[in-house]
């Protein structure tokens, strides 16, 4: 039976990347990460097909054009990240269920081209003012920085309600169980 689809999604700082580590390590939901494709070079010890698919940025163009990707977004001028309909079919087909942590707009776009065949979940701050606190307490970005990450934020917050469900991160235990009780009921039904 092939595998399904889980896209989750949420602006910076909401806790999406802690939620989906924590269900992987519980190693219960067979789930897997489709390795992405780049046009950027590989960094040091970084291998093709592995870490990423390492693509020129005429072999990314080309890849576009052929339609061979779910996802994709320029990020900088001529630098592309994007995932590959090929890799998403590979894991499905051999049966496990394949888990794409992409932005709100490649989200929506691959829960559009799939169907009933994926989940959309998007993980949502308790509210803007929150988010901001929890992205000032990180210590890791200027206050310019985190203006932008919050205007950022409340422009894809927009795109929620396109989601087939949406998971409030004001307690990450509740979110983390939330999320992983999402996932299972839309892989065992």
């Amino acid at each position: 039976m092939p595998g399904k689809i889980i896209i989750i999604s949420a602006p910076s700082g909401c806790g999406k990347s802690t939620i989906i580590n924590a269900i992987l390590s519980q190693g219960d939901i067979d789930m897997q990460f489709s390795v992405s494709a780049t046009s950027r070079p590989p960094r040091e010890g970084e291998v093709h097909g592995v870490n990423y698919f390492f693509l020129t940025e005429q072999e990314f163009r080309e890849k576009i054009s052929q339609d061979a990707f779910v996802e994709y977004e320029e990020v900088y001028a001529g630098r592309f990240y994007g995932t590959l309909k090929s890799e998403v079919e590979r894991i499905c087909d051999q049966g496990h269920n394949v888990i794409l942590d992409i932005d709100v707009k490649g989200g929506v776009n691959v829960k559009r081209l799939y169907g009933d065949r994926a989940i959309s979940i998007f993980i949502m701050p308790p509210s803007v003012e929150e988010l901001r606190r929890r992205l000032e307490t990180r210590n890791t970005d200027s206050q310019e920085m985190i203006n932008e990450r919050v205007g950022k934020a409340q422009y894809e917050i927009g795109f929620a309600p396109q989601y087939d469900c949406r998971i409030v991160n004001d307690d990450l235990e509740i979110a983390i169980n939330q999320t992983r009780t999402t996932i299972l009921n839309f892989i065992n039904k």
